[in-house]
This record gives structure tokens, C-alpha cells and sequence, in this order.
């Protein structure tokens, strides 16, 4: 008998799980989703590791237009105005899976149309989550109601099914810093060097800038330290922390910027409930500052489907503890780059330069600190 699953939320996480039990005939799945329709029009980008594109490519995603995507070769490190190093990404890639940069958009449509339109049913919010032996029984606030197997909740890092699921109030945490995003034409900035992934550090920001597409549109991303009750508007943030000392970068701005407030989870949790699993965000938000965020929604997915194949009895705790290990590493390593990122003493500046300088070029390091990761 096929055993019934229920995925919470549409995004990359809930998309990826769906696509690969697809391929499997033992399952019967559907994705419920809050919004009344899929968002394809986020046209801010993600970052994509090696660990993340080989997963993908199991369900075709080294099919997808090439003009959609682009492949950097290295990863630039600033300060200020003046380059410092750089880190040779190619050595991470294999023949197919390859270092990727890309719209958010972009891979979520690829991975929507690569599903049955009838296996996403919008609209939908839990009310309640109970469990009778071995059935989870979903009621929805339409009085929509479903008995299922498994549930996975991949609705971010302000799930409300995790609240309601766990019988109390989980909140992330404020990170005390705030990102402010925008998308620049290729043509628009012909002075401007494209062609890598760049970092500029500056005192409390921090600024990436990548390819997103085959033409060369900047996706750019400034991460600014910022008090939630800090009156000062982006812009004159903008301007204080990092463009009095990145003059030559203020044309960058000159679009429309979006900016929020970053989250990030109190700390990763197990289910008070057998087979509920929560991947993606929901399971763990991490700081954005080693850009994992997406090939972590990719591989919690895939962890959880290789699970579910082998029919381990003990597959809660083993899915937990397996992902447990990963985020503590990659969260470690997020921490660690923010604070290097935003130093404001400048002898720690100048060591901290002398020291990148020799660490890209380290390959134990390399292997330890990123091969971990990314492979």
C-alpha cells in the first residue's frame, strides 16, 4: 500500500521532497500550500553548491536553459575599495554539477512544472495536527481535513505549523541585522566587473554581488547591522556604513531597493510527534553569510527521502540527528564569516586580509572549511 505524505508549503524544500517521490511508486503525496498561487515573480537570487546541483540534477535540472543560469568561476574578496584575494570555485565542481547562481524564481518554476498541477492545493492553513497510532490527521481552517502517513512542514522560518504541531509559540530570532536587495542590468553597469561572485567587507556591512543568468544581471545583496528601533532610513544606513567608503559602488543603488529584517532560528527541533519532519527553513534559518540557505532546503529534502525508501523504524531521530550535524557545522561557519565580514578595528582588518590571502590558497583548509560543505 502507498503510504500518504503531506508536504506544508511550496517553496524550494516542500518542491524538491515532491519532485523526487514523484519518481518513486510506493508514495502518494500533495503539497499544501498558504498563498493562492506560487510567486514567480521573485527576481532576487540564490546560490546553488556543488552538494545542492547534484540532487537536483537526479530530476533535470542540468536540462534547464543555460541562459537561465550562470556558473562563476571564483568568489572576489574586497575591503573597501581594494581587492584582497580570491577562492577558485571551480575546484568544487564535478563534470555536470558545477557551482551555480540563478533567480530564486527560476528554480522554483522549474521545479513547480516539473509536478502534476493537481498535487498543489492552495489556500490551505492547519488548524490542528493530531496523531492516532500510526495516522496523522490534518485539519485545515476550511474545514478541510486529511489522514496521512507522514507530514513535512517546509514553510519557512515563521511556520505556524510548527507552533501549532508543537502545542507553544516558536519564534525566530531578530539577527540584529537587516538585508537590502536589488537586481541590476548587465548593460547598466558596464564598469562594474561581473563575471565572479563578489564580497566587500566594510565596517558593520557587508555587500555580494553575483551573475544570475548567461547576460550578466547583478544580483546584489548588502547585509547592514541594525538596531530594529534604528529610526535611520536604508538608504542613509546605506550610505554611513558602507558607501562612505565604497564610493565608487553607489550606482549599484540607483534601482529600487527591498529590504527585511533577517531571522534566524533559536535552534534546530525534533517533533514532539512520530513522523512529522520539518526541512528547510522551517527546520533551521541560518544567517546568510555562507549562502546555504537554498542547497540546505535541497539536501534536507533529500536526506528525508532516502530515509523514507529504506523504511528505518528509527527514522525520526536518524533524520534529526543527521541534519543536527550539518546545520551545527554550517551555522558555525555563517557566525564565524559575519563576524570577520563586519570588523571595525583596523589591525584586525589588515590580519584578517593577510590571513585570506593565505587561507584561499591553503587546500586542507579549503577541504576542511568548504569541501565539507559544498561536496
Amino acid at each position: 500500500m502507498k503510504k500518504k505524505i503531506a508536504i506544508i508549503g511550496a517553496g524550494i524544500g516542500g518542491l524538491t521532497l515532491a519532485n523526487l517521490l514523484q519518481k518513486n511508486s510506493n508514495f502518494e503525496f500533495t503539497i499544501y500550500e498558504k498563498e493562492e498561487t506560487i510567486n514567480l515573480e521573485e527576481g532576487f537570487g540564490i546560490q546553488l553548491a556543488v552538494n545542492s546541483v547534484s540532487i537536483l540534477n537526479q530530476i533535470g535540472f542540468s536540462n534547464l536553459n543555460k541562459s537561465e543560469i550562470y556558473n562563476p568561476a571564483k568568489l572576489d574578496f574586497y575591503s573597501n575599495e581594494d581587492k584582497i584575494c580570491d577562492l577558485d570555485l571551480k575546484q568544487f565542481n564535478g563534470e555536470i554539477e558545477k557551482y551555480t547562481t540563478l533567480k530564486r524564481s527560476s528554480l522554483i518554476k522549474f521545479l513547480k512544472d516539473k509536478l502534476f498541477s493537481n498535487l498543489i492545493r492552495f489556500s490551505k492553513t492547519i488548524e490542528r495536527v493530531e496523531q492516532d497510532q500510526d495516522i496523522t490527521k490534518i485539519k485545515f481552517t476550511d474545514g478541510d481535513s486529511k489522514e496521512v502517513d507522514y507530514l513535512v512542514v517546509s514553510d519557512g522560518v515563521f511556520s505556524k505549523t510548527k507552533s501549532i504541531i508543537e502545542k507553544k509559540n516558536i519564534k525566530p530570532d531578530y539577527y540584529g541585522a537587516i538585508a537590502v536587495r536589488t537586481q541590476i542590468k548587465a548593460k547598466d553597469i558596464s564598469e562594474f566587473k561581473t563575471d565572479n561572485i563578489s564580497i566587500f567587507m566594510s565596517s558593520k556591512a557587508h555587500l555580494v554581488s553575483y551573475p544570475i543568468n548567461d547576460t550578466r544581471d547583478i544580483n546584489l545583496v548588502c547585509i547592514l547591522r541594525k538596531n530594529l528601533n534604528e529610526k535611520k532610513s536604508i538608504r542613509e544606513l546605506i550610505d554611513k556604513n558602507f558607501l562612505k567608503k565604497n564610493k565608487y559602488l553607489s550606482n549599484l543603488f540607483q534601482n529600487d531597493l527591498k529590504s527585511w529584517p533577517i531571522y534566524t532560528s533559536s535552534k534546530p527541533l525534533r517533533s514532539i510527534l512520530k513522523k512529522v519532519f520539518y526541512i528547510g527553513d522551517a527546520f533551521y534559518t541560518f544567517p546568510p553569510t555562507f549562502a546555504q540557505g537554498a542547497s540546505q532546503s535541497i539536501e534536507s529534502a533529500k536526506e528525508l527521502y532516502d530515509l523514507l525508501i529504506e523504511k528505518n523504524q528509527n527514522i525520526e531521530n536518524i533524520y534529526f540527528e543527521q541534519r543536527l550535524k550539518k546545520t551545527t557545522m554550517i551555522n558555525k561557519r555563517s557566525k564565524l564569516n559575519y563576524f570577520v565580514f563586519h570588523l571595525t578595528n583596523p589591525i584586525l582588518k589588515v590580519l584578517r586580509n593577510e590571513f585570506l590571502k593565505r587561507l584561499v590558497k591553503n587546500k586542507s583548509f579549503i577541504n576542511s572549511y568548504l569541501g565539507k560543505i559544498y561536496n
